[in-house]
């Protein structure tokens, strides 16, 4: 093991193994930390490291070129050659690869390609513990209690090809939710943050709000399913539009699969989506958001193809000032499509040049519903992008700009695409948490939404 212990050993020696026309290899190196807590105690907490190593082979044959995929965790040295065959007999026994294309050439290698791969530990939660203990002793005489659970994630990528690609990325990945409740368990109120050092997460000032919304919550008020004026918080409105985006591919489109199929053939690519200037874009250099800046890609799917790995990112609007400008494309989908390239990227923004934060624009609500997050979203109909789902741990009526009380939970049917078409404000971007997708999605920056017509379709019962 020792002669390849290093992650860029790994990459470089099952390259040399390679018998493949082509070949990709990527070395994953992930180490994570957590703190888990329940009725204001510590419960649990803990470190640990993996590898995950995935060899891509490509086979070129009389009708095209093939590819091979296998991935496996725990790699040792003598792990190295059986892997690198199987993803060659893989190759072969596969037909032609439609996404084939060359692999990516060209690009300078990363200057710390060589160097160790940068780790977590629960020295990340320095800060943040001691300010996790406080809240807790002011949860306490403060009669409510918090669970919940805080993670880190650091995961240091090395990508090296067949045409001389050698990249890496560092990709740190925070998140935390707190979830606080009433002694008798009949009120709960849930936050979450994104974060990526735990330097910038404040418990005292998310235990105050979450105090707020438990206070709002000791009035209850029953309303029937309807149309109301709603404030989705940004954590809301990431989970919509992270599902636009998966959504959002050109070859879909294109073949009048989507809402963003134009009737009669063709993409709605250059309809305004919405009256307000909101752009939605995706950027690997967004400060406090960074991702990789190149295609990391383990497996080929509609939004995904191994064959561009390595290839270049960079910003990306999908709309931009309330015009859809862009779908998702790899190189062979853009060729199809003859759209431009534009790959799926590792965060997703929204900004809409608002200024006002939340608390504001309650204040200047006459009578709507103030939500707190989303979740069990599911797709209803992909022709308009229909989804379903409940809202969760708070949703509260405002009257004339005060929280006077909080209603019981609704079942809502709405599509982000049509949402946009007719939110009427947008708030202050800020850093958020989507509650439903943080297994897969974390780096999301949105504003609040005001929705005049929210459809509530159904009461819930018992959430």
């Amino acid at each position: 093991m020792s002669r390849v212990s290093k992650p860029y050993e790994i990459v470089e020696r099952a390259l040399e193994l390679s018998r493949a026309d082509g070949c990709v290899v990527i070395a994953d190196e992930e180490s994570s930390a957590n703190l888990r807590w329940a009725g204001n105690a510590l419960t649990t907490n803990g470190v640990t490291r993996g590898r995950t190593l995935t060899v891509i082979a490509t086979v070129d044959g009389s009708e095209g070129t093939a590819s091979g995929v296998v991935s496996r965790s725990a790699v040792t040295a003598d792990d190295l050659e059986p892997l690198v065959r199987a993803a060659e007999a893989a190759a072969r026994a596969a037909g032609p690869a439609e996404d084939a294309q060359p692999l990516v050439e060209g690009i300078d290698p990363s200057p710390d390609f060589r160097d160790a791969p940068a780790e977590t530990s629960s020295a990340v939660f320095t800060d943040f513990a001691p300010a996790l203990g406080e809240a807790f002793a002011r949860a306490r005489a403060g009669g409510r209690e918090l669970y919940g659970f805080a993670h880190h994630q650091l995961t240091s990528t090395y990508l090296g090809t067949s045409t001389g690609l050698r990249l890496r990325h560092d990709q740190p990945n925070g998140t935390l939710e707190l979830n606080a409740k009433s002694p008798d368990r009949s009120r709960s109120a849930w936050a979450g943050r994104s974060t990526r050092d735990f330097k910038d997460v404040d418990p005292a000032a998310l235990d105050a709000d979450l105090a707020q919304r438990l206070r709002w919550a000791e009035r209850r008020i029953e309303l029937p399913a309807g149309r109301y004026e709603t404030l989705l918080p940004p954590t809301a409105v990431a989970d919509l539009l992270i599902y636009q985006l998966w959504s959002s591919m050109a070859r879909d489109a294109v073949e009048g699969r989507t809402v963003f199929s134009k009737p009669g053939g063709g993409t709605r690519l250059g309809e305004t989506l919405s009256p307000l200037p909101l752009t939605l874009r995706s950027d690997p250099n967004e400060p406090g958001l960074e991702s990789a800046p190149f295609v990391i890609a383990h497996s080929s799917s509609d939004d995904s193809s191994v064959f561009d790995n390595g290839l270049p990112l960079s910003r990306t609007d999908w709309v931009r000032e309330g015009r859809l400008e862009h779908l998702i494309t790899t190189r062979h989908t853009a060729a199809l499509t003859r759209l431009p390239l534009a790959p799926g990227a590792g965060n997703l923004i929204l900004d809409g040049g608002g200024e006002r934060s939340l608390e504001e624009m309650v204040a200047s609500t006459e009578r709507g519903l103030l939500l707190t997050c989303l979740w069990y979203i599911r797709e209803v109909d992909p022709a308009t992008l229909l989804l379903t789902g409940l809202t969760r741990d708070g949703v509260y009526l405002v009257e004339k700009g005060e929280v006077v009380g909080e209603v019981n939970n609704f079942r809502f049917n709405e599509s982000p695409v049509d949402l946009l078409s007719r939110a009427s404000e947008a708030g202050r971007t800020e850093k958020t948490l989507p509650r439903e997708w943080s297994d897969w999605f974390t780096r999301a920056a949105m504003p609040a939404l005001r929705v005049p017509d929210f459809n509530m379709s159904s009461v819930s019962k018992g959430v």
